[in-house]
């Protein structure tokens, strides 16, 4: 078969046609133009338009990686999953996905201290962030490894317990129920929700002795 017409792809950067003689239209990459010294006239056997199509479905799903990542930070597994999910073989995805790893397009150490630091300015604490970077694919080692250089999370409780408590002078205890609840609920322990209620209630003590 013969390149008839080889030409750019209107409205998609990158992307070329190559027109055979049988009336097929090839969509490949500058890639692979470039890779395969393409031509108009050029002969392609039945191997080399196979060869083609392989590299350039390749290609492609290394561009939608790229582009996806443009928008949003990803992890590794996010990544694949969302390549699979293109109809990317698995096999193929794992590739793609180291490739941009070396590149550094991809880091799931550096995505995870960005989740880390994004979850607790919420007010979340460390079991929700877990699940959080758990359901986003990073892996526990980096998880833990992110959530060791948070900081205190005591003065993001105290600010929630006294939130919570705005305008009640005497919490009793239906109130201090109903923020522990919250603040679990949130992903604090119950140990850090008690230490930050004993704070708030001395700072209260505190301030009722002064009154």
């Amino acid at each position: 078969m013969r390149i008839t017409k080889l030409s750019p792809s209107p409205g998609k950067r990158e992307q070329w046609l190559v027109h055979l003689d049988n009336g097929e239209i090839l969509r490949v990459t500058e890639n692979e133009v470039v890779a395969f010294s393409l031509y108009t006239g050029m002969e392609l056997e039945e191997n080399q338009r196979n060869a083609l199509l392989s590299a350039a479905e390749k290609g492609r799903f290394q561009e939608y990686a790229l582009q996806v990542l443009s928008v949003r930070p990803l992890s590794r597994a996010e990544l694949i999953r969302k390549l699979t999910g293109k109809g990317c073989p698995p096999e193929e995805g794992e590739r793609i996905a180291c490739r941009l790893c070396e590149l550094g397009y991809l880091n799931d150490a550096q995505y995870a201290s960005a989740l880390v630091r994004h979850y607790a300015a919420k007010g979340y604490g460390p079991y929700k962030i877990r699940e959080e970077l758990s359901r986003r694919g990073v892996s526990r080692e980096l998880g833990e490894e992110a959530l060791s250089e948070r900081e205190d999370p005591a003065d993001v409780l105290d600010a929630l317990v006294a939130k919570k408590l705005r305008g009640i002078e005497h919490p009793d205890r239906r109130d201090w129920k109903r923020v522990s609840d919250s603040l679990a609920r949130r992903g604090y322990s119950w140990s850090d929700i008690g230490k930050a209620l004993s704070r708030y209630e001395a700072d209260m003590d505190e301030w009722r002795s002064l009154s």
